[in-house]
């Protein structure tokens, strides 16, 4: 499995850093907090970088590979789901691969040099695909929770300028393309940028980087926050989310589009901030610490069997019909194809299928998916034909 160092100003933190530059070095020295979703996505890419390397490098034989997955998916943080959005992954590697009209060059997890434009800046891609005038960077997230946006993403933005530098003495790179793969929660897109553009925007941050690695600047809460060591006791953030008496200082009492919009953002920030702070006062508490005004407790104690079969066999036993015990209920439909396979699924049980539109949401103005209103059309109006 590979690994991963870090660099003070990790490219996976650049939109933290870029933002809040003195959180670089207020962080430098705090330990990394693990977790089972940090060790599932370790081990995510250390089977998805085995699956291309087979397929794409020939580095590696077919009993090493076997015996590497083998081990690999002996983790505890294996789980079948795995394989399907890692091949998800290999599909849209493959994809790539086979849109260059002559056969392009595959790197995988590529060790980058980015001190051109951050100071002791390295970073590590997923994956690099070169060849003629086009480079393609392609970076995997195992993540369930919030989708990460891959248009003007700082961290893709200095793997593409790292690969640029790289291949530079080899290839003539004008066009670069950045994408995402976030299969667990069907967020894969692109985002394309000239070679021009992006060595521009590399001058532009230069400054910044070195005010952050120099420990300056200002500190600036915002959604970088969310994966910063200090997120639960940072003053900057708490002071952004309890400034919430600007509602109450203006007329009319009606809010405007403006100021819904505002508030709704505002909240979600505030509610991410208190859980963080909840779970952080949690740990203090149950660490010896007083926080005035709260306490640790026993959660409520759910009842459970001890045995599940010898329960039921005493029930049985006892004249329990056996039928009784148990309910019988169709597997989901993601079950059933996952169980089948999609090309099965699709030919046996497509027909059965069916998509209705989804209840609507709210979502930020930046969702890819498109915007609907129930809101009559002027051709619905005056009842002309669409």
């Amino acid at each position: 499995m590979s690994q991963r160092a870090h660099a003070i100003l990790s490219a996976s933190a650049a939109e933290r850093w870029l933002n809040c530059p003195p959180s670089a070095r207020l962080t430098e020295h705090l330990p990394d907090t693990a977790s089972s979703y940090a060790a599932a996505g370790t081990l995510a890419h250390a089977i998805g970088e085995l699956y291309l390397r087979k397929r794409f490098t020939a580095t590696i034989g077919p009993k090493a590979y076997a015996a590497k997955l083998k081990k690999l998916q002996a983790s505890e943080h294996y789980s079948p789901d795995m394989d399907r959005a890692l091949a998800e992954y290999y599909d849209l590697v493959e994809r790539m691969y086979l849109s260059y009209s002559k056969t392009p060059h595959v790197a995988l997890e590529l060790k980058l040099d980015l001190t051109s434009w951050v100071p002791e800046g390295f970073g590590t891609a997923d994956c690099v695909i070169v060849g003629g005038n086009a480079l393609h960077v392609i970076d995997y997230k195992n993540g369930r929770g919030v989708p990460v946006d891959a248009e003007a993403n700082p961290q893709m933005l200095l793997y593409a300028l790292g690969a640029m530098k790289h291949y530079e003495m080899l290839y003539d790179i004008q066009h670069v393309t950045m994408t995402i793969c976030q299969p667990n929660i069907d967020n894969t897109w692109s985002y394309s940028r000239t070679a021009a553009d992006l060595r521009a925007w590399g001058e532009s941050i230069k400054a910044i980087a070195q005010t952050a690695f120099d420990g300056g600047g200002e500190y600036a809460a915002g959604d970088w926050c969310r994966f910063c060591k200090v997120r639960t006791t940072c003053r900057k953030r708490a002071e952004q989310n309890l400034a919430l008496e600007d509602f109450g200082k203006t007329e009319p009492w009606a809010l405007s589009p403006t100021e819904v919009g505002d508030a709704i953002t505002r909240g979600q920030n505030l509610a991410a901030w208190l859980k963080d702070v909840e779970e952080y006062a949690l740990g203090a508490c149950l660490d010896g610490q007083e926080i005035p005004g709260w306490k640790a407790v026993a959660g409520r104690a759910l009842r459970q069997w001890d045995d599940p079969e010898a329960a039921f066999s005493a029930a049985i036993e006892s004249g329990i019909d056996e039928a009784m015990l148990y309910k019988r209920e169709p597997l989901t439909l993601a079950s059933v194809e996952k169980m089948m396979g999609k090309s099965q699924f699709a030919t046996i049980l497509g027909k059965h299928v069916n998509t209705p539109p989804g209840k609507p949401t709210l979502a930020p103005a930046n969702d890819k998916r498109k915007a609907i209103t129930n809101r009559p059309t002027a051709q619905e109006d005056f009842g002309e034909p669409a």
